[in-house]
């Protein structure tokens, strides 16, 4: 079983760290808020005064809110990459720009690290249910010493290339999740105007062109899919805040490389003005309700 120090235990690192110790893995961890810390401990983890302590480790995972929190947690006074034992294997999880991702793997690979970038998808229920899809980027031989240890927290592990590679997917991947969520509420929106029962829009979609994930699994219309937030009045799963930091990464990407992304640019600004309603911590499924109007 390995030593692993994990920073950083929000709605996604929490349980992610909790997967770790179920597995028999020992974990030490630091968190700034307070409750999240003790929550870590309850759970069998060894409680970290800074970042730094729980960095002392055969593996340093951390899970952060934005590339300047990945920047200073591991380039940082007293960060990761002055204090984890030689030999240690560093994997970001957090949902960042490329060129932060890019710039610490490389800041690593100068102090004599392997480091990896694991962003993940599947929300914080996926993080509690260990059926999380991590997205690789780093060399070979460490994605395949990071494996079995993603494993423990995700049900599929893709190697996406070197270095950056796996934020890059990540944010394509969300983009089209942002973008696929919009007209799935845009479609029941309208089926509402033209007197068509949703269910039967569900019915005929889900098994013909319109089918996504963002219809058949996480149904922005309520009473379609059990297990959705719909069904819950849009409790987060994956907050309308969040959506709008990955699509605006995802846009910062497209400007630095000269892409066309203008869906992903409307999906920006619609989920920005959602959350400038009042709903910036309600699912970003719940964007369904601008949609008709509410």
């Amino acid at each position: 079983m390995a030593e692993i120090g994990f920073i950083g235990l929000g709605n996604m690192g929490g349980p992610m760290a909790r997967n770790l110790m179920k597995q028999g893995h020992a974990v030490a961890a630091f968190d700034l808020a307070k409750d999240k810390l003790a929550q870590a401990q309850k759970d069998g983890a060894k409680a970290c005064a800074t970042a730094a302590d729980a960095a002392k480790a055969e593996i340093v995972i951390t899970m952060l809110p934005a590339g300047r929190h990945v920047r200073e947690v591991y380039t940082g006074a007293n960060g990761v990459l002055g204090v984890a034992p030689k030999g240690a294997l560093l994997i970001d999880c957090s949902t960042v720009d490329v060129d932060s991702a890019r710039a610490v793997a490389a800041a690593a690979g100068k102090a004599g690290f392997e480091m990896l970038d694991a962003p993940v998808s599947g929300g914080v229920s996926g993080a509690d249910a260990a059926t999380l899809t991590f997205m690789v980027g780093g060399s070979e031989a460490a994605f395949a010493r990071a494996e079995p240890i993603l494993r423990t927290m995700g049900k599929t592990v893709v190697h996406a290339g070197p270095s950056g590679a796996g934020t890059a997917a990540k944010i394509c991947n969300n983009m089209i999740l942002g973008v696929s969520m919009i007209a799935v509420g845009e479609a029941f929106a309208l089926a509402h105007k033209l007197g068509l029962d949703p269910k039967k829009l569900f019915e005929i979609s889900a098994k013909s062109s319109g089918q996504c994930w963002s219809l058949t699994t996480y149904c922005p219309e309520p009473g379609m899919v059990p297990a959705a937030p719909s069904n819950r009045d849009y409790k987060a799963g994956f907050t309308a805040a969040m959506m709008v930091k990955d699509l605006r990464l995802a846009q910062e990407a497209a400007a630095s490389s000269g892409a066309a992304t203008p869906l992903g640019a409307e999906a920006a600004a619609l989920y920005a003005m959602f959350c400038n309603m009042g709903e910036a911590e309600t699912d970003f499924s719940g964007i369904i309700k601008m949609l008709k109007g509410r």
